[in-house]
């Protein structure tokens, strides 16, 4: 039986969480100053993918501590292609002031390079960019606008064992509904809310040193019906819960254990696979783009593989309904992080 969290404060005085485990909605209040722990262990970030049929974009504003991160990735699925552009910022140390919720507070970052605003509107968000340097030149541009009706979302609370004032609290927004437009190289790229959604995926915490973690999220409509889901595991002690949700119509339904079945050596070839625990949740999917990113410094190290493609399956909902997809584009990632 996973864990439901209730409503309180997420750390207590001595910077441990209160209560592990999972929830529908923002139960548990996030302070950083409730922190207990070295300033260079503290991680926070806001990631936003929105994908239509034929393109996307995916932007990221990190607080890492010691390094923070603008990122601007651009998602071509008819030729394939994707294009990233960043900027790091060393030793922001909390300065860039990311929100304490995930549903108030604005981020507003400019740089020479690149200017990144993720900011409230009533019944939604907006998510500005300008990056006139794009692709070595190439631009890019627009405001994109997601719609956020009353939903369930996925909330996680995750300790890690032998560390017990590290933990990373999660939230990620599926489902929401994106207008607007991205111009990029000088040509125009509508989002319309019938045919293309955004997610969000709020991280905020204490981690240890090394860790690697799989994720993988998709939103769409299937039959005129708001469908997604989120799958993950792979960091901390997640015995309480999982992050394993499906959401349809709004509502969320829990999923125990699910496994990535990734072909050795390749990210955006041979077809991966995943199983559930429960059975309730059992996926092909077929790889189109590999978004992927490499660091090495020795000390930091981050081997990133971001794969969007479709998913082709099926999920069993809590009543027991089974639940049909195919060719459902999303994305599933291996993540690897010393930092």
């Amino acid at each position: 039986m996973q864990h439901e969290m209730t409503v309180g404060e997420l750390l207590d005085d001595r910077g441990q969480l209160v209560e592990a485990g999972w929830a529908r909605s923002e139960k548990r209040r996030y302070r950083r100053d409730a922190i207990r722990a070295p300033w260079f262990r503290i991680k926070e970030w806001d990631y936003y993918c929105v994908l239509a049929d034929d393109y996307g974009i995916a932007l990221t504003i990190a607080d890492n501590a010691y390094m923070g991160l603008l990122s601007v990735s651009w998602l071509d699925f008819t030729k394939p292609d994707t294009i990233t552009d960043s900027v790091i910022l060393p030793f922001t140390k909390g300065r860039m002031k990311l929100p304490e919720s995930a549903d108030a507070g604005d981020i507003v970052q400019q740089h020479p390079k690149m200017s990144l605003a993720f900011q409230h509107r009533p019944g939604g968000r907006s998510l500005s960019v300008d990056c006139p340097g794009f692709a070595r030149g190439r631009g890019l541009k627009g405001e994109i606008r997601l719609d956020q009706p009353d939903m369930d979302r996925m909330v996680i609370a995750t300790p890690f064992r032998k560390v017990p004032r590290a933990f990373y609290y999660n939230q990620k927004i599926n489902c929401m509904p994106a207008s607007g437009e991205i111009e990029f190289d000088g040509k125009r790229h509508i989002f319309e809310p019938a045919s293309a959604m955004g997610i969000l995926d709020w991280g905020r915490g204490v981690w240890t040193y090394d860790n690697t973690w799989y994720w993988g999220s998709a939103s769409g409509f299937v039959d005129g019906h708001p469908f997604g889901f989120n799958i993950g595991y792979g960091f901390g002690d997640t015995s309480a819960a999982t992050e394993n949700m499906v959401f349809l119509d709004g509502k969320a339904h829990k999923l125990g254990d699910v496994t990535f079945h990734i072909p050795h050596g390749t990210y955006d070839g041979a077809p991966w696979k995943f199983t559930s625990s429960d059975g309730r949740f059992e996926m092909d999917f077929e790889p189109i783009i590999d978004r992927s990113a490499a660091m090495d410094l020795r000390i930091l190290r981050s081997v990133q593989h971001q794969v969007f493609g479709h998913f082709t399956g099926y999920v069993i909902l809590d009543g027991g309904r089974k639940f049909e997809i195919r060719r459902f584009l999303g994305f599933a990632e291996e993540v690897q992080n010393r930092w």
